[in-house]
């Protein structure tokens, strides 16, 4: 994830000389730095230059370590048989589901933040489904909102589904046996008050989605599935969409 920062360069000068310079980078600190009269104007410029270097990495450094995604395993699961009583129980077959679970971990700059409310993870799934109609794959894009992310535990889950029928439509009607059959790439964002905080691809190819046509309504957020009953504790609370 890029991190922009800019800066402001005050100077005072005696003759051609720089005698101090003042590096100020808002939200951050104010640098003065003040070379021996001895040092040439090239290596002032040079102290110059290294001070912004440390100034941005350590900036960059810190945004990184907030928010992290680790981790992104896509899966094919069957659906959960659940017995129950009261009512028939219909016949049928088990289907296979594409199931994308994601790790990630939370560090806050601040020891005070403890949770963290609307998290949004954006899915940009590319399906290896090209053909005629698709010449690219079809990527479906989906996101999912959590409340109550605890601060510093490294092992927080998320995760999305794609339903039976819906690989069976994007795949001519047979449903892949396997998650490299299914799948080019996976990429997915986490976002804060529309802010981007972090990111990762399965693969590891940097911002890929941006240039594919998306296809939303395909990705099912776990509520939605005949999963949403199962490893509640598991998984963190998604949050309730309002009608």
């Amino acid at each position: 994830m890029t991190t922009h920062q800019s800066f402001w360069i005050l100077s005072t000068k005696s003759s051609n000389v720089v005698d101090s310079t003042v590096v100020y980078c808002p939200h951050q600190f104010i640098m003065k730095i003040s070379p021996s009269p001895d040092l040439s104007t090239k290596q002032r410029l040079f102290l110059l230059v290294f001070s912004l270097l440390s100034m941005v990495t350590g900036a960059s450094a810190q945004t990184v370590a907030e928010f992290q995604i680790t981790k992104i395993e896509p899966a094919i699961v069957t659906t959960p048989m659940i017995s129950y009583s009261g009512a028939t129980q219909k016949p049928g077959r088990p289907k296979s589901w594409m199931e994308i679970e994601t790790t990630f971990t939370w560090h806050p700059r601040l020891a005070t933040q403890k949770f963290s409310d609307d998290v949004v993870f954006n899915y940009y799934v590319l399906l290896a489904n090209r053909s005629a109609a698709f010449p690219q794959g079809t990527m479906l894009t989906g996101q999912v909102t959590h409340t109550s992310i605890p601060a510093n535990q490294s092992e927080l889950k998320t995760v999305m589904y794609v339903s039976p029928r819906s690989m069976e439509r994007f795949f001519d009607g047979k449903i892949p046996s396997s998650v490299s059959s299914a799948i080019v790439d996976i990429g997915i964002t986490a976002s804060i008050q529309g802010q981007v905080v972090a990111q990762q691809s399965l693969k590891g190819t940097g911002t890929w989605w941006p240039q594919y046509q998306q296809t939303t309504g395909f990705l099912l957020n776990k509520s939605e599935t005949p999963f949403a009953s199962l490893n509640s504790d598991y998984y963190e609370p998604v949050k309730k969409q309002q009608p």
